[in-house]
């Protein structure tokens, strides 16, 4: 390690507590010293404001495959992270965390071409993509669909139409994705008991760093990605990023392409040794010719065989999106270990489509009928926390507390047209019906707001050497306005516990048991008008990890029961009052239920050769229904069984420039209800093989080839209207890297 020692003379550092990133870690041992110090990498920088920087060397912050403690994952080549903080808001490695969690690494984006969220969710452990069109998906997991992303820790809403404008996410401006499986409602309030995605952006960096990436592929497909980051001033403490990219892709479905354009920027400035104020903004705008639905099953499912470049919709039909966000915090360390945080975060996001989808027609065969929408969504976002070290009982343990506020003003107008113009599925020209006329259309608006507050606290109590104790809560309150009509209401002061005991074995192994809980709003009215008390989603949970290699590899197997409660339920025999007021009344009575096993390993198996490898058992039941018997399936279109991996291994010795990997995703057969039968899914496995090869210093490339044996199955299930969607055809995609 080299350092001016004179510089550092006299100085002493105060005492570290608690698992903290490298950069936070030695911000903290240099307080009230007048130096600050960044990590990027494995390279650490010392500055002094009024002598520039002094350089630490190459400092070994990381551990083998991995930064030990960090949850930085840029620049690390793991498939790991030393530390997330999803699930709590505590700083926590994998293995220190209750539940069951997973990261998406920059590395391994990066490995598998990964581009978008869509690509994050195809590969993430447990998780299922349901496409239902061209630009129309879903996410699920343990039977239940996720209505919540996280960007930077602050959670987003997701519905069925802004889950199509803000889920697209370009994943040129993330360093890694976060997971927490099972219910998430500490930190993200409302939602269902499913997943939570958290998208961790990518920050400045003090050293210079600059990046063009070139990709060409399959049915003309192209992108340019830029990114360059460096400081801004001589002592370091003002450093910018930004990025930018640019995709035009056509696709295997005839007449369907998009073009994508992405924009970030960030800044980071010290205020002062302890204070640090972010400030950034991204830009993301996709033009689309695209479908409403997608293709039909027959009226009871039957599979009528379509090509997979079927496109029924018409050349005229559009899906334009474009998502506008700023968002800032400031985050202040104190002398004893305690750090503070506010952040803020403004999303615009707006879709503008007209396009068409199939109905299936009275006689038999398929009609189009055609909607035009333009959707607006409006998320504002408050989070003010304060964590750190505390005293009692002679041992340490840490806290955290916080209150936040988000809001989402939804906004849609437009209307459809009831045509049912006949088509021919089997010989179906895009270009042969018109483009309507708005002025025939039937008129639609929605127009709500939605607005949570809340107030929450997670201890993590360190009672013995091999003992914690995560005990937390939130208090919720949720207001919403329906500004289409009637339909207002509020749910108050609702609690929602969260509780974990983890025991550590050796230095290796630890046993967990959780209980977390999350609620979700419903706007089902009972017998007397009042609007039904919010669906309560509850998980258990208790595993088994192990991290080895000081963190560098992670595993886990886990059990978890979930349910679902207070579910709207049909009121069998329906009250004269209900009938005469022409409106169905419910009862809070509906129950699921969702078990099964969770085991993931990811990380350095050594050090050459990363990996991840993810299986997920899952039996989904109903409870109490009023259209399904108790037993019954409730999630059908998520696998039973699913599995999904990931190397990647560096060769050595002659071919050390050398890398090649591999990926496979394989789950067990799925159904959706059709009528009086199923459209079905048989279980299938779809490979991916990926070579690359580093030039010299500055230029890399690398080749991924998808579905290697061509695999035909439906990434989204057909219906009788028409929403199935085929995965991807095999497809190569080359791509050359420059770096500085």
């Amino acid at each position: 390690m080299n350092f001016d020692a004179q510089s550092v003379a006299g100085k002493q550092a105060p005492a570290l507590r608690g698992n903290v990133e490298p950069g936070q870690a030695l911000n903290q041992l240099l307080a009230g010293s007048g130096l600050t110090a960044t990590v990027d990498g494995n390279f650490a920088q010392v500055f002094q404001a009024s002598a520039g920087s002094l350089t630490l060397g190459n400092v070994n912050v990381s551990a083998e495959g991995g930064i030990a403690g960090s949850a930085t994952t840029e620049g690390s080549g793991s498939y790991t992270t030393g530390s997330m903080s999803t699930a709590t808001k505590l700083p926590l490695s994998i293995r220190e965390t209750p539940q069951s969690v997973s990261v998406i690494t920059r590395q391994r984006m990066d490995d598998q071409g990964m581009n978008d969220l869509n690509d994050v969710v195809k590969y993430a452990p447990g998780i299922t993509l349901r496409k239902f069109g061209g630009d129309r998906q879903q996410f699920l997991a343990r039977g239940f669909s996720i209505d919540n992303l996280m960007y930077d820790g602050l959670p987003t809403s997701l519905s069925s139409f802004t889950l199509d404008t803000i889920s697209g996410a370009d994943l040129a401006m993330y360093d890694r994705v976060e997971v927490v499986r099972g219910a998430t409602g500490l930190m993200t309030g409302a939602g269902s008991p499913s997943a939570t995605l958290n998208l961790i952006r990518k920050r400045p960096t003090a050293t210079p760093q600059v990046s063009i990436t070139t990709s060409a592929g399959s049915w003309d497909r192209y992108r340019t990605q830029f990114d360059a980051s460096n400081k801004l001033n001589e002592s370091g403490t003002l450093r910018g990023r930004i990025v930018a990219a640019y995709e035009d892709n056509k696709s295997y479905i005839d007449v369907r392409d998009k073009q994508r354009q992405t924009f970030y920027g960030i800044l980071e400035a010290d205020l002062s040794d302890s204070t640090t104020w972010t400030i950034g903004a991204s830009k993301q705008r996709d033009d689309a010719t695209s479908d409403w639905g997608s293709l039909p099953a027959g009226p009871n499912g039957e599979n009528l065989h379509l090509k997979r470049s079927s496109f029924l919709s018409n050349d005229w039909a559009y899906w334009d999106r474009d998502n506008v966000s700023v968002f800032t915090d400031l985050t202040t360390r104190f002398d004893n270990g305690w750090t503070s945080k506010l952040a803020m975060a403004k999303v615009w996001a707006q879709s503008n489509t007209f396009s068409s989808y199939l109905s299936a027609a009275d006689g038999g065969g398929f009609v189009q009928n055609s909607g035009q929408y333009d959707t607006k969504d409006v998320q504002t976002n408050l989070d003010g926390s304060l964590s750190g070290p505390f005293q009692l009982f002679g041992r340490e343990h840490e806290l955290t507390v916080g209150a936040s506020r988000r809001q989402e003003k939804f906004d849609q107008k437009g209307g459809y047209w009831n045509t049912n113009t006949p088509v021919d599925i089997h010989n179906f020209d895009p270009g042969l019906i018109g483009k309507p006329s708005l002025g025939d259309r039937q008129p639609y608006q929605s127009m709500n707001t939605a607005t949570e507050e809340g107030i929450y606290a997670a201890a993590r109590f360190n009672p013995i050497d091999p003992l914690h104790v995560i005990l937390g809560s939130r208090v919720s309150w949720y207001d919403y306005d329906n500004r289409s009509g009637a339909g207002d209401y509020k749910v108050t002061q609702e609690v929602t516990p969260y509780a974990g005991v983890i025991y550590d074995l050796n230095d290796t192994y630890s046993v967990y048991a959780s209980y977390t809980e999350i609620f979700k709003p419903q706007t089902e009215q009972d017998v007397g008008g009042s609007v039904l008390a919010p669906m309560t989603g509850e998980s258990y949970e208790i595993g088994l990890k192990g991290e080895y290699f000081d963190g560098g590899l992670n595993a886990s197997v886990a059990l978890f029961d979930m349910t679902q409660q207070n579910r709207a339920y049909a009121i069998p025999d329906q009250p004269a009052s209900c009938l005469n007021a022409n409106r169905t009344c419910y009862e809070a009575a509906g129950e699921v239920r969702s078990r099964g096993i969770d085991t993931e390993i990811s990380g350095a198996l050594t050090p050459n050769w990363q990996a991840s490898a993810a299986y997920t058992l899952l039996l989904s039941q109903y409870v109490k229904d009023k259209t399904y018997e108790k037993g019954n399936l409730f999630a059908p279109s998520q696998p039973k069984h699913l599995f999904k991996a990931a190397t990647t291994y560096n060769l050595t010795g002659n071919l050390e420039k050398m890398r090649i990997g591999a990926d496979v995703l394989a789950q067990s057969s799925t159904y959706g209800r059709v009528g009086n039968g199923h459209s079905e899914q048989d279980s299938y496995a779809v490979v991916g093989l990926m070579a690359g090869y580093r030039l010299n210093e500055h230029w890399d490339a690398r080749v991924n080839l998808n579905n290697v044996f061509d695999e035909k199955y439906w990434q989204g299930i057909p219906t009788a209207s028409g929403s199935g969607t085929y995965g991807d055809p095999r497809n190569l995609m080359f791509s050359l890297k420059w770096s500085l």
